[in-house]
C-alpha cells in the first residue's frame, strides 16, 4: 500500500480508525503479556492512539513507529509534552521521558535504533497492511524487537463483501506468518459491537509467546 494513502488520510482528517479512548481490549487483556512496571512496549503504526497515554499512565515506557509526522505532532500535543526531535536519516525520532516515536517507514527501523523492547502491542498495524506487506512485516517486527512477546488484535469478516484495510486475517495466516517463532493462542474473541462497516465481524486478541530457540 502506498505511503500516500496514509499521508492523505491523516492530512485530510479521515481517521475513522482512531479511537478517542484507550482500546477496551488493551485494558482488559494487556496483563496477558506478563510484563512488569517500567517494561518498554513497542506499538507499530501507532498513529496518535490513546493507548499510548494509557500505557504511560500504567507505568510502562512506550516506543512506537508511525509513517505520518502529522499524527505524531498531534500525539505529543494531546499528551501535552514537548518532544526532542532528532534526525536518523530515513527516520525522525520524537522523544520525551518514557516515550520514543520513530517517524517514517517502519521497515527502515532497525533493532539498534529501536533499542530494548519487552513486549509488542499491535492493534492496527498487521491488519492495516495488504497481504504481500504482511509477509515482510511479521519477520521484520520479530527481528527489531528481539522476538518479544506480542499482543495482536485481528478482525475476521466476509471478504467477498468487503476489502480492507483493516484486512480480515484468518488463523491459518497467523500461523504461517508467526508460527515458526511464536506459540500462538487466542486470549479473547467476540463479535464486533454493531458490526463492522455494516457486516458481521469477529475481533480476536492473540498472544504470541516466543518459542525457545
Amino acid at each position: 500500500m502506498e505511503h500516500s494513502f496514509w499521508h492523505d488520510r491523516w492530512e485530510s482528517g479521515r481517521i475513522g480508525f482512531h479511537q478517542e479512548e484507550p482500546n477496551n481490549l488493551l485494558v482488559a487483556h494487556f496483563h496477558a503479556l506478563g510484563l512488569t512496571e517500567r517494561s518498554r512496549i513497542f506499538l507499530p503504526l501507532c498513529g496518535k492512539t490513546r493507548d499510548i497515554a494509557w500505557l504511560l499512565s500504567q507505568g510502562y515506557r512506550v516506543a512506537g513507529a508511525e509513517l505520518s509526522e502529522t499524527a505524531i505532532m498531534q500525539l505529543f500535543e494531546e499528551l501535552e509534552v514537548e518532544p526532542a526531535i532528532s534526525d536518523l536519516g530515513e527516520l525522525k525520532r520524537y522523544s520525551a521521558p518514557d516515550i520514543d516515536i520513530f517517524v517514517g517507514d517502519v521497515f527502515a527501523l532497525t533493532r539498534a535504533m529501536l533499542g530494548p523492547v519487552d513486549g509488542v502491542y499491535d492493534r492496527a498495524a498487521f491488519v492495516a497492511l495488504p497481504e504481500h506487506m504482511r509477509a515482510a512485516y511479521a519477520p521484520h517486527i520479530g527481528e527489531i524487537t528481539g522476538r518479544s512477546p506480542q499482543l495482536l488484535i485481528t478482525f475476521e469478516y466476509d471478504t467477498s463483501m468487503l476489502v480492507g484495510p483493516p484486512f480480515s486475517i484468518q488463523s491459518d495466516e497467523l500461523e504461517q506468518r508467526y508460527g515458526a517463532s511464536y506459540e500462538l493462542s487466542t486470549v479473547a474473541m467476540d463479535g464486533v459491537a454493531g458490526g463492522f462497516k455494516g457486516l458481521e465481524a469477529l475481533e480476536r486478541v492473540w498472544l504470541l509467546k516466543p518459542l525457545t530457540p
